[in-house]
């Protein structure tokens, strides 16, 4: 067998038996590889390892019966969870929110929202009272809050301006000190919130390859996987996905643009004096 069929094998249990929560070692059975080769070379090919896949395949299936309008505990059995706090704690680190809050749609959950001036074009933030959930940059305003809306389509969203959306507007204005904090609210999987934060150790004047950070992410050879991720970033500026360019030296792209990025790493570039690779 190939190292392919190998892990296409073990996915295939793994989706097949999942309810049944199977250890490392029976998933290991399948690829007929030792539990430590067996991690090791499903973290490659897949970028998770072996049990944040059971993890995700565990809470998609228990999405679907959230999304049945099943109780949380009538859910958590169902997918062969031990118990429902078990669901509630994957839900937390997969989706940022409870089983509660998902089987609701996001209903009971409020985000405010503003628009932005910065000298980079004008942005839309939005917060949730855990924090920053969104900055985008905004060209097109109304196409900004469409985002908005798609990315937490049954939250209730007021236009307001708060403390959190004037810090930001402080952030980019440079009037903040070593104590200033802004607490982030990330939607994402448990990859993408370890890529975001890989970018969030990028400094100023600094730039990192998409080969490098996926490396820093303790994902080398899922690149791709990672550029994905990076270009999913909901918090622009801030978490500094335009940092990160091509090892040929070339920006890449951007998901608010290649002249912003340009005109991003430019304006950083001037203020430290230089750029450099990481």
């Amino acid at each position: 067998m190939t190292d392919y069929q190998r892990i296409a094998a073990a996915i295939g249990y793994i989706q097949q038996h999942f309810r049944e929560q199977p250890s490392l070692e029976q998933m290991a059975e399948q690829a007929h590889w030792s539990p430590f080769h067996f991690q090791r070379k499903f973290q490659e090919w897949a970028g998770v390892s072996p049990k944040k896949f059971l993890q995700y395949v565990s809470v998609e299936y228990a999405k679907k019966l959230l999304r049945q309008q099943l109780s949380v505990a009538e859910a958590t059995h169902e997918t062969g969870l031990s118990g429902t706090s078990r669901l509630h704690d994957l839900f937390v680190t997969l989706e940022a929110m409870t089983p509660g809050e998902y089987r609701q749609g996001g209903a009971a959950l409020t985000i405010t929202y503003s628009f932005g001036e910065s000298q980079f074009g004008p942005y839309l933030v939005a917060s949730t009272p855990k924090g920053i959930c969104c900055l985008h940059f905004a060209d097109d305003a109304d196409l900004a809050l469409a985002e908005l809306r798609q990315e937490w389509p049954q939250a209730t969203l007021l236009a307001e301006m708060t403390a959190e959306h004037t810090q930001v507007a402080r952030f980019f204005a440079r009037e903040v000190g070593p104590g200033d904090r802004l607490h982030l609210h990330l939607k994402g999987t448990d990859f993408q919130l370890k890529v975001w934060k890989s970018l969030l150790r990028i400094p100023e004047g600094r730039l990192a390859t998409y080969a490098g950070l996926a490396a820093e992410a303790g994902h080398g050879p899922a690149v791709r996987a990672v550029g994905t991720a990076i270009g999913a970033n909901p918090v622009g500026y801030l978490i500094p996905c335009h940092r990160v360019i091509r090892n040929t030296g070339d920006l890449g792209q951007y998901r608010w643009g290649p002249t912003r990025k340009a005109a991003l790493l430019g304006w950083e570039a001037a203020r430290t004096s230089s750029l450099t690779l990481i």
